[in-house]
């Protein structure tokens, strides 16, 4: 089974190729999903990643998660992702 895959930007799962960015040459990024990345760049790189927790609330939150778990997830778990690290 292969290693699941997630954006290291934005958190999403990468289930499968389709939702890969892609690098200046064309190929697939293994690391940040198509709705964060395009070309060899983040498509919006000024993005703080309080912004970035806010444009993923609305995604997850459903009939089985509220705001605030949403929030309290992306809070814990965007600061261990590439490129919210702390270098």
């Amino acid at each position: 089974m292969m290693e699941q895959k997630y954006c290291q930007s934005c958190g999403m799962p990468m289930q499968d190729e389709n939702l890969y960015g892609s690098e200046k040459n064309g190929d697939k990024s293994t690391e940040y999903c198509l709705y964060c990345y395009e070309n060899g760049s983040f498509k919006q790189p000024d993005l703080s990643m309080e912004q970035m927790i806010e444009i993923c609330v609305p995604h997850m939150v459903n009939s089985s998660m509220t705001d605030e778990e949403a929030r309290k997830i992306l809070n814990q778990f965007l600061p261990e992702l590439t490129r919210w690290k702390k270098s």
